[in-house]
């Protein structure tokens, strides 16, 4: 648990732009601690930063006002996740420059967001085709069903209306935004910007007030990438941002995705050219499935989960993953082990989990 004072350091290193994961990395590694490396003396901090950017940090840590700066952000109801928090995403954390801090607009609390490991991200064009956006939907509402949070963008067209599809299906989306949580852009999507929030979260690794500015669209790219399982890319021309997202994601290690199309289309362009790199053809969600070697089917499962209480639902979901010990769910759950072996016998009288013959519980395949 990182305490108050040590979380404000986290906060004035996000603002400071010019030390971004890697260099913080550095400095936390250094100095070990973010406290030791926010408060070093200049000539220690040359040693890692160089004069001029220990000279620009000197002077903007001088003037920021940490507790100040903490409020403000408290009082738009803007919640802090640093990178050392408990709650942070593990899948973000094992990207080569994890954000030092996330920011996070959502009424869900936060564990039960990064908590699914089923994470799809769905990107594309801003300008869809009437395929592209049959096939956006179709996908986002049938993942979401199989029990995937749905990722993207916020941005017009296709993240738009996976978006959409996935709060339709009732389940749980999350937007990364290129600017500070607290700016809608586009100004348009306010209200679908509004629902996401009361049923997922809006998420930016850049301060509040931070405004829109081409590059940092970018490198927000890596984040969507970094918090999900796989990528698909529905429509795109060959210059599309959505293939820079693509490219995360193979640099990451995650499974990219493509649907067939039109080849005399411009907005084939870009799934055309991943598929060519050896992206995953889809032609249903089946075939996600069978990448991540889920068998059950999307209606099933939906069903499922219904009937679960919220503890049974985190633990089926968690079982899913990988077979667990009743061990590893006690320090995963952090719950007493009556409770925990009570939810696992409620869950094997459906006959939804077994118990292997190493002592693991797993999760039944329908």
């Amino acid at each position: 648990m990182i305490s108050f004072e040590d979380r404000l350091y986290y906060l004035g290193f996000s603002h400071f732009l010019g030390i971004g994961p890697i260099k913080f990395q550095l400095l936390k590694t250094h100095f070990s601690s973010v406290k030791n490396a926010y408060l070093a003396p200049k000539e220690e901090l040359n040693q890692v930063l160089g004069e001029k950017l220990t000279l620009r940090f000197v002077n903007f840590r001088s003037q920021f006002d940490l507790e100040k700066k903490f409020q403000e952000i408290e009082k738009k109801q803007i919640k802090i996740l640093t990178i050392d928090d408990d709650e942070y995403s593990e899948s973000l954390k094992n990207i080569s420059d994890p954000p030092i801090c996330l920011y996070l607009k959502t009424e869900l609390e936060i564990k039960s967001l990064f908590f699914n490991e089923m994470v799809l991200a769905i990107v594309g064009t801003r300008e869809p085709t009437d395929y592209g956006k049959k096939v956006a939907t179709i996908f986002s509402k049938e993942l979401t069903q199989a029990g995937f949070t749905i990722i993207s963008g916020l941005a017009y067209g296709i993240d738009t209306l996976a978006h959409w599809a996935c709060l339709e299906s009732q389940g749980i989306t999350m937007a990364v935004l290129g600017c500070g949580v607290d700016i809608v852009y586009p100004a348009a999507n306010r209200f679908l910007y509004e629902k996401i929030i009361q049923n997922g979260a809006v998420i930016s690794e850049f301060p509040p007030g931070q405004l829109v500015l081409k590059g940092l669209f970018i490198a927000r790219n890596r984040i969507i990438s970094g918090l999900s399982k796989g990528v698909m890319v529905v429509e795109g021309e060959k210059d599309s941002g959505s293939l820079i997202t693509a490219r995360y994601a193979a640099e990451q290690g995650k499974i990219v995705f493509a649907p067939p199309a039109p080849i005399l289309s411009d907005k084939s362009q870009a799934p055309n050219i991943l598929l060519k790199q050896g992206a995953k053809l889809v032609t249903s969600v089946e075939d996600i499935f069978e990448e991540f070697n889920i068998k059950i089917k999307s209606h099933k499962k939906n069903e499922i989960l219904k009937s679960l209480s919220d503890f049974e639902k985190e633990m089926f979901l968690k079982l899913e993953g990988k077979p667990l010990t009743v061990e590893e769910l006690i320090v995963i759950f952090q719950k007493p082990i009556g409770e925990i072996l009570n939810a696992l016998s409620l869950m094997e009288i459906k006959d939804l989990i077994r118990k292997k013959e190493t002592g693991e519980y797993e999760v039944r395949f329908f």
